[in-house]
């Protein structure tokens, strides 16, 4: 292969690397937040909701849409002196703007009548992730004889320009109905009688949509189809990393497991610079010579030393990007049984879409690899070598922000 076609593969794979990583920031999911409901009967046919909000945003958000600048400068001044008790009081003493602001955006209906909210406690201060939330209390009279009860959330909108694409994650247990919802701004509203199957859609989509806008997890996944060589390696190496995040994600989601973000997130970074770093590895100890490194494999179902080891190496990083799947739902509350089938179900639809892609890049690869060897080692070298830089970039951002 000529030196110019060489070039062309390499800035051709180095613009398309850029392109999926433009305008991600070293966090790779961007700004975002989820908002966590739970909902229950109450008393005299009312419902009881628990509202549990991002304190920080809540603040700006309320303090811009209400125009209450004094909530701002006490919450504010209370969430940089990580004072929970003051942040409570500061809540409390603004109570009016702050249910005001969400009374807005989050409302119940029942039987096709609106139900009228009233603050049903003080509020309360918690943590999810490592990061204050803001807990209020809501008692929901109906009106509506009968009928279905229907929840829509439409807090902290893309238009408030504070965070995009916020998440609602619905749980309730009324009238012998228990399960659990995702709405977002393209499904704002579900009903508490909904089908099983609207309920898988909407967690699947949930899982897919994380994976695809999920740049890192996705990067990942491409350093390890382009080291692999046989049908064999990408099935062996998904399923490990499919293993050991499906273990991770379950036991972080049922709080039995709690690692901050701070380490999380540097650790992904990294491990798509070493997994991608690892095929550089072995083109350099094999002298650059395709035939050699087609000769790796040999037919066989078999692994030699270096392939176990990369499949304890995949399987070990697949177990901290378990931890950010979880970090996408958030979900904590130990043992919830509730939320159970919601997880597997997010966690299938983020296996969807890993497959589609290992369906639709790994062939493409192996027919390169197959009909212009050297070309075909160019290219998947290429690709590792952009996504070990880009990995190596998102690391170093990441340590300096935690």
């Amino acid at each position: 292969m000529s030196r110019r076609l060489r070039r062309t593969i390499v800035a051709i794979t180095a613009v398309v690397i850029a392109f999926l990583c433009s305008g991600q920031p070293a966090a790779a999911h961007g700004f975002s937040s989820v908002v966590y409901v739970h909902v229950t009967a109450g008393d005299d046919g009312h419902l009881r909701t628990v509202l549990e909000l991002e304190y920080d945003l809540f603040v700006v958000s309320t303090a811009d849409s209400e125009h209450d600048d004094a909530f701002f400068r006490t919450g504010n001044a209370a969430f940089d002196a990580g004072d929970t008790a003051g942040q409570a009081a500061a809540l409390n003493a603004h109570a009016k703007s702050a249910v005001a602001y969400v009374t807005e955006r989050f409302s119940v209906s029942g039987g096709g009548k609106a139900c009228v909210p009233t603050r049903a406690g003080d509020f309360t201060m918690g943590r999810r992730e490592g990061v204050p939330y803001a807990e209020l209390p809501l008692d929901w009279a109906c009106s509506g004889e009968g009928g279905d009860h229907e929840v829509r959330g439409g807090l902290f909108p893309d238009a408030e320009t504070y965070v995009t694409g916020t998440k609602t994650i619905v749980t309730y247990d009324v009238d012998g109905r228990t399960g659990s919802a995702a709405l977002d701004a393209a499904h704002p509203a579900f009903s508490i009688s909904q089908a099983w199957y609207a309920r898988f859609w909407e967690f699947f989509r949930l899982g897919a949509e994380h994976l695809l806008t999920g740049i890192d997890h996705i990067l990942f996944l491409l350093a390890l189809i382009a080291g692999s060589r046989r049908l064999r390696e990408i099935v062996l190496a998904a399923t490990s990393f499919t293993l050991a995040h499906s273990v991770t994600f379950m036991l972080a989601a049922l709080g039995l497991v709690d690692v901050p973000t701070a380490v999380v997130e540097p650790v992904i970074a990294l491990s798509i610079a070493v997994v991608a770093g690892w095929y550089l590895w072995r083109i350099w100890r094999r002298g650059g010579r395709a035939a050699d490194l087609e000769a790796l494999g040999d037919g066989h179902f078999s692994l030699d030393r270096a392939g176990w080891t990369r499949l304890g190496v995949v399987f070990c990083f697949g177990l901290v990007h378990g931890l950010g799947f979880a970090g996408a739902l958030g979900i904590d509350q130990a043992w919830s049984w509730t939320l159970l089938w919601s997880l597997l179900v997010f966690n299938v639809g983020i296996e969807g879409v890993q497959l589609a892609l290992i369906a639709l890049v790994f062939p493409l690869l192996t027919l390169l690899r197959h009909r212009a060897p050297r070309t075909g080692l160019w290219a998947t070298g290429a690709i590792s070598a952009g996504v070990a830089a880009v990995g190596l970039v998102w690391f170093v951002q990441r340590v300096m922000e935690s």
